[in-house]
């Protein structure tokens, strides 16, 4: 029932948490966020291009700031995505494979865009697990419990600017910063 609770608006009905949220800024801006899941390699979900359209016009009654998280595996999906949705919506961040990619850019009709934003956690790991429990898992074929790996961290992220009034992205920066 806590509308900070994000999870993929194309999951089936009656999964707990919400698809998307409108925040109020602390200035009084307000910005709508959404949560897409992919469909390529990826459990089946309903099609994240045509759950995205009727949600975005929803949220545009509230705001032009609009925020998309598209969880998803495959790059193609994401690219074809940010340019489904270019000019709709001010950002695609793509998420899921853990490594941030150097693709970020303004899509032509004013959509900023990256199609992995990386992930926050150990730097000498393999997508944050312990590197000898994926080696492991990768020479046997077992199952095994993650342990998430120990030390130096990164942060990985994007910083958006946003033009208030349309919208429209004007720029994009990626960051990945060591956090000792």
């Amino acid at each position: 029932k806590d509308n900070r609770v994000l999870r993929p608006l194309n999951y089936p009905p009656g999964v707990p948490g919400y698809g998307s949220v409108i925040y109020t800024l602390p200035d009084g801006m307000k910005a709508g966020i959404m949560n897409l899941s992919g469909r390529v390699f990826m459990p089946s979900m309903d099609c994240p291009f045509r759950t995205a359209k009727p949600e975005i016009e929803y949220l545009k009654k509230e705001t032009d700031i609009i925020l998309i998280d598209l969880h998803a595996e495959a790059t193609s999906e994401k690219i074809a995505f940010g340019y489904f949705v270019d000019g709709k919506v001010s950002a695609v961040i793509g998420t899921h494979t853990h490594v941030q990619t150097a693709d970020e850019k303004i899509l032509p009709q004013g959509t900023a865009y990256i199609t992995d934003v990386g992930m926050t956690g150990p730097a000498n790991s393999v997508i944050g697990i312990e590197v000898d429990q994926i080696i492991r898992r990768f020479l046997t074929g077992m199952p095994d419990r993650f342990a998430t790996a120990n030390g130096e961290g990164i942060l990985s992220a994007v910083v958006i600017e946003i033009n208030s009034d349309s919208g429209k992205a004007t720029a994009i920066q990626r960051l990945m910063i060591s956090c000792p």
